[in-house]
């Protein structure tokens, strides 16, 4: 079930998420809910508290080649435990900030460890793209949004961009 994405600014973006400590039917539910949302926003990362739920749950699917097999990850409670010094720069947008973009430096590679959705622990090494993405989903874990790393201005600039789009949306 497609579920509705919050716009920044809303609070719940802000907060930072509880630990999932009992997977149940309920939250792989979600996992799967917050997938086919994410497919079709379309996006290539989604943190529950874009969509209200504030436990530390993401997804991500950072293959973008046509004809390449997705590849769907779901993952409780993700963490990073180890990032390289090299960094990357990557274009970033959100899906709570629609349509807006900016440069954000990120460690190049970062290995994350989770649970999936059968309790097991997972850990893998992501780079480029796929680092960037997990990196900037465990951020809205932490209540931290990519125009945090953004100059203030243009932070508010985007800011007050959104609070205009979500008063045109209610009037709508």
């Amino acid at each position: 079930m497609k579920r509705s994405i919050l716009i920044h600014p809303d609070h719940r973006l802000k907060k930072v998420c509880a630990p999932v400590t009992d997977l149940s039917d309920e939250l792989r539910q979600l996992a799967d809910d917050m997938l086919e949302t994410m497919y079709d926003a379309p996006g290539i990362g989604l943190a529950a508290p874009q969509i209200g739920v504030l436990d530390r749950l993401i997804v991500m699917d950072c293959v973008k080649e046509e004809g390449e097999e997705p590849r769907p990850l779901v993952m409780f409670n993700p963490e990073i435990i180890a990032s390289s010094d090299e960094t990357n720069v990557y274009e970033e947008g959100c899906l709570s900030i629609p349509e807006q973009f900016a440069e954000v430096t990120r460690p190049k590679v970062v290995e994350v460890a989770w649970i999936d959705c059968d309790g097991n622990a997972q850990q893998e090494t992501f780079d480029d793209l796929w680092a960037t993405c997990v990196q900037h989903e465990i951020d809205h874990l932490n209540g931290k949004l990519f125009i945090d790393y953004l100059k203030p201005l243009k932070r508010q600039m985007i800011t007050r961009k959104m609070q205009k789009l979500k008063r045109e949306k209610a009037r709508a």
